[in-house]
């Protein structure tokens, strides 16, 4: 059975402790939770054990530290899970403030990538956008939704490269180098050669 190593003060909150299971760090935990359940070094316990006792705890806690986090702008489910997870809390926690959240329509990943499109889509090809949102954890179906109301692909590849282009010669040395540029920004082929071609490019390079 796991065996807790090593239980220690954390150095940015003083009143919640490190537990480290088997020799690697397990979660985080209130001191008064650690000390109520007599969790101690060398103490034999299941994770499944550890989550209850973190789930029944610090559920509210955990709660109010996500919305804190979704204040400033809209995250994915998956960046909410790495930031409980990161701040210690175990799959258990991390599953019922999702779910709360979910509830309360705080975390919408349909939404989060339709609001993504609409922002990025103003310098962003399609190609990075989608790359983008999947790093993020959005599905795959959600992000080909988001991808239908994405519009003005083809204006925003000419924007870039005329801004790329702006203080550079029209040489065709200049040229080749905007449209690996465009394709870097995720456009396709076809809409860089075409963003070139409007700036006098032969064959959009």
């Amino acid at each position: 059975m796991p065996e807790i190593t090593d239980i220690t003060p954390q150095k940015k909150d003083r009143e919640r402790c490190n537990i480290y299971v088997d020799g690697a760090f397990c979660c985080g935990m209130r001191l008064e939770t650690v000390l109520s359940n007599r969790l101690k070094v060398g103490m034999h316990i299941e994770a499944e054990e550890l989550g209850a006792i973190q789930l029944e705890s610090e559920k509210a806690q955990a709660l109010d530290r996500a919305l804190k986090h979704l204040s400033a702008t809209m995250k994915t489910e998956k960046q909410m899970r790495d930031f409980l997870r990161k701040k210690g809390y175990l799959p258990s926690v991390c599953d019922y403030v999702l779910e709360k959240l979910r509830g309360y329509g705080f975390v919408d990943d349909a939404e989060y990538s339709a609001q993504y499109v609409q922002s990025a889509g103003k310098k962003k090809g399609a190609r990075l956008i989608a790359l983008e949102l999947k790093s993020r954890g959005v599905a795959e179906e959600e992000i080909e939704g988001a991808l239908e109301g994405l519009t003005g692909e083809e204006d925003a590849a000419k924007e870039l490269a005329r801004k790329y282009m702006k203080n550079r010669e029209p040489t065709r040395e200049n040229f080749s180098k905007a449209y690996r540029h465009l394709l870097s920004k995720g456009f396709s082929y076809d809409i860089a050669k075409d963003a070139l071609a409007s700036l006098g490019a032969e064959d959009g390079e």
